[in-house]
């Protein structure tokens, strides 16, 4: 079930999709720190999507809610990793994922935008949704404090080892970060299974771009 009365709030950066098979370079600026992304239409991994500007802006304004720093960070579905460059700003220890053909774009906007700066160095890793998670990611080892989540949902056929993928990296006192444009019924199909897996908040919507902000925990028993 969902709690909380989320607060309704404008996604301050223009996002404007690119119509190019070139590589583009996008500028924003969060904490003070101007952040190039080079992206491409060619993946869906390679395009900032409005989820990633909500949460990005979201941990900004939020930093006494959500401290990132020092903090284990882990985001899933990293794309072309401006939320994970903006929680490496905040101080976070952060792994951003994504599918193998991801990861060089992931590794080149990332590299390019912490490399001089006096904060935990990220890491960059490949995840398959459902596969080899125990494997690549023992318990035993890894930790999370925080995980990402942004626009991992859409019209595709890997939801249900994106959910698995979820309940696996949220134990006890993860918090999971998950901002979603919500375009089609799949999209609340799931959320609804979230929301009968965790304890699940909307912290934030934003109207004129369909995006929802959800905070999800693991329930007590």
């Amino acid at each position: 079930s969902l709690t909380g009365s989320p607060v309704t709030l404008k996604i301050l950066q223009n996002w404007v999709p690119r119509v190019s098979h070139y590589f583009d370079k996008e500028h924003y600026t969060y904490v003070g720190h101007q952040i190039v992304i080079q992206e491409s239409i060619e993946h869906f991994g390679a395009v900032v999507w409005p989820g990633a500007l909500a949460l990005s802006q979201y941990l900004e304004s939020n930093q006494e809610q959500f401290n990132l720093k020092d903090k284990k960070v882990l985001e899933i579905g990293a794309g072309t990793g401006l939320l994970s460059i903006v929680a490496c700003i905040l101080g976070a220890h952060v792994t951003a994922t994504d599918l193998p053909e991801v990861l060089e774009n992931l590794s080149y906007n990332i590299s390019r935008n912490t490399k001089n700066l006096n904060m935990h160095k990220p890491e960059v890793r490949k995840l398959v949704w459902g596969e080899g998670l125990n494997e690549d990611f023992p318990i035993s080892t890894y930790h999370y404090d925080f995980i990402l989540a942004t626009d991992v949902v859409y019209h595709h056929a890997a939801l249900d080892p994106l959910l698995a993928t979820m309940v696996y990296f949220c134990k006890p006192g993860t918090v999971l970060l998950w901002a979603n444009k919500f375009r089609f019924s799949t999209d609340y199909e799931f959320l609804e299974k979230v929301c009968n897996i965790f304890n699940t908040t909307i912290l934030a919507e934003f109207p004129e771009s369909n995006v929802k902000l959800l905070k999800a925990t693991v329930r007590e028993n």
